[in-house]
C-alpha cells in the first residue's frame, strides 16, 4: 500500500515532463493516488501529450484561472470523477516579460496585474472553488493543498516582479490556511532551488542561480533533479504531514538560510 492509496488528487500546472507538476504527479501515482491534471489555453496540447506519459489520468481538464466559468467547469468535472478532493497541487504561474529581468520600474500596473492573478489570485481562487470537494476529504488529517513556490523572502537579480508575486502566494497561503483550517484542509508552499524546466527558461539570467545555488546551498544542488522536490510534494500530501500548514517547505539544499 502506497502513502496516497485511496487519495484523490487534483495537479494543475502539468506542461511538459520536465516540469515539478509532472515529477510531483508522477510520484503520486507511484504512491497509488489517483490523479487528475489539467492545461490551459494553447497548453493544453501539451499536456495531453505529456499526459501519455504518465498513464491513467483521464481526460485533460482544461483549467484556465483567469475564467471563472473554466473553474467553475473543473470543479464539477472534479466532482463528476471523484465526487472529492484529498489533495490540490497549486502549480501555476506567469508574469509578462516586462515584469521579468528590467527592474522593478518597467512593466506597466496592466502587466503585473497580469502576472499577480495568474501566479498568485489564483490560489485563493481555486481553494475556494474546490473547498467543498476537499472538506469531503476522507484522507487521514483531511485534505491537502500545495502551491509550488520560490523563495520570497528575499530579492533575487532579475526575478523582479516575480519574486513579488511569490511573497504574496507565501502571505496568501498563511491567510488561506487560516481560513479553511477548521474544515481540515492545510494549506503550504513549496519552495524548490532552481530546476531547469520550461519555465525557468523564461527567466532572463536564469543560469545565474544555476551557477551560484550549487554553491552557497550546504548540500549542494542539482539543478537537472527534481526528485527531492517531488518526493517533498508526495509527504506534503500524505497523511505524515498532517500536522502542518501554513508553512514553506524549502527543498533547496538549504540555499535559502545561507548568508
Amino acid at each position: 500500500m502506497g502513502l496516497l492509496t485511496n487519495h484523490r488528487i487534483l495537479i494543475t500546472g502539468v506542461l511538459t515532463d520536465d516540469s515539478l507538476a509532472f515529477g510531483i504527479a508522477k510520484r503520486c501515482l507511484e504512491e497509488g493516488a489517483t490523479v487528475a491534471i489539467s492545461g490551459a489555453g494553447r497548453g493544453v496540447s501539451l499536456t495531453r501529450r505529456v499526459a501519455k506519459k504518465l498513464g491513467d489520468v483521464g481526460e485533460i481538464i482544461e483549467l484556465d484561472v483567469t475564467s471563472p466559468e473554466q473553474i467553475a467547469a473543473a470543479v464539477t468535472e472534479v466532482e463528476t470523477r471523484f465526487g472529492r478532493l484529498d489533495g490540490l497541487v497549486h502549480a501555476i504561474g506567469y508574469a509578462p516579460q516586462s515584469c521579468l529581468g528590467g527592474g522593478m520600474f518597467v512593466a506597466p500596473y496592466e502587466d503585473v496585474s497580469t502576472a499577480m492573478q495568474i501566479s498568485t489570485y489564483s490560489l485563493a481562487a481555486l481553494v475556494g472553488a474546490f473547498r467543498p470537494l476537499l472538506q469531503k476529504s476522507e484522507a487521514l488529517g483531511g485534505a491537502s493543498v500545495i502551491a509550488l513556490d520560490f523563495d520570497g523572502s528575499r530579492a533575487y537579480p532579475m526575478y523582479d516582479w516575480m519574486g513579488v508575486m511569490k511573497a504574496g502566494l507565501e502571505s496568501l497561503g498563511r491567510y488561506l490556511a487560516r481560513e479553511v483550517g477548521p474544515d481540515k484542509i492545510r494549506v503550504n508552499m513549496l519552495a524548490a532551488g532552481p530546476i531547469r524546466t520550461m519555465a525557468a527558461k523564461s527567466i532572463p539570467g536564469f543560469q545565474a542561480f544555476e551557477d551560484t545555488w550549487g554553491e552557497r546551498a550546504p548540500l549542494g544542488w542539482d539543478v537537472n533533479d527534481s526528485s527531492a522536490v517531488a518526493d517533498t510534494g508526495v509527504a506534503l500530501l500524505s497523511p505524515l504531514m498532517r500536522g502542518t500548514t501554513a508553512s514553506v517547505i524549502h527543498v533547496d539544499g538549504g540555499a535559502h538560510a545561507m548568508g
